[in-house]
């Protein structure tokens, strides 16, 4: 990613609403730099969040779902 789209997704406030009900995908290194600083992260579907629930107990979020397989083609 650029610096320059790093930024403004390092900027973005905190988001909420549906995406609250969902586990989201995000990269594992991601996931473990914000356990470490406690920075949020960036999912696929573009919620920005710091990780804190258990996500096994949650439905995938249908548009990082969609995302991701259209990255895996």
């Amino acid at each position: 990613m650029d610096r320059e789209l790093e930024k403004l997704l390092e900027d973005a406030q905190l988001e909420e609403g549906d995406h609250e009900r969902f586990s989201h995908y995000v990269k594992k290194e991601k996931i473990l730099q914000s356990a470490l600083s406690g920075k949020p992260v960036r999912a696929l579907c573009g919620k920005k969040w710091i990780p804190g629930r258990d996500p096994e107990k949650f439905p995938v979020c249908p548009d990082c779902q969609r995302i991701y397989e259209r990255m895996k083609d």
